[in-house]
């Protein structure tokens, strides 16, 4: 990988190291925003589960999945990819946060970006070992 393509690769990896565990994080703390609201009532009717109480259970998987993408971004960032799916499909059933939906496709496709990168740069350490 050119210097540059690193260079995009830690920024991404850093990104989507940061952004879900701290979003993962307010889901607990609630300090950001009422998560609650952006929940479509058929996923807690369906489920049976109270809004805020799945929404810390978001919470837990938001830091699992940053961990993952700093510890192996090739595949915490197509896990990261899938839960913004997710979130962009529940978006789209509360109705009324388009804007936030196409922001979080926006994060997808960077999602999927940072793992197309993630596979070069595990593709470069795997063609040019480190010396003992």
């Amino acid at each position: 990988m050119d210097n540059g393509s690193h260079q995009a690769f830690q920024i991404l990896r850093v990104g989507f190291t940061i952004a879900p565990i701290i979003a993962g994080l307010d889901k607990f703390l609630g300090l950001l925003t009422n998560w609650d609201k952006y929940l479509a009532p058929e996923v807690s009717g369906t489920l049976h589960i109270q809004p805020h109480t799945f929404m810390m259970f978001v919470g837990v998987i938001e830091i699992i999945a940053g961990l993952i993408v700093a510890v192996n971004p090739r595949i915490g960032a197509y896990i990261v990819s899938a839960w913004l799916l997710g979130i962009i499909v529940n978006l789209l059933l509360v109705g009324g946060y388009l804007d936030v939906a196409l922001r979080d496709f926006g994060l997808l496709l960077g999602a999927l970006a940072l793992a197309r990168l993630a596979e070069a740069e595990a593709r470069v350490h795997v063609a040019a070992p480190a010396r003992a």
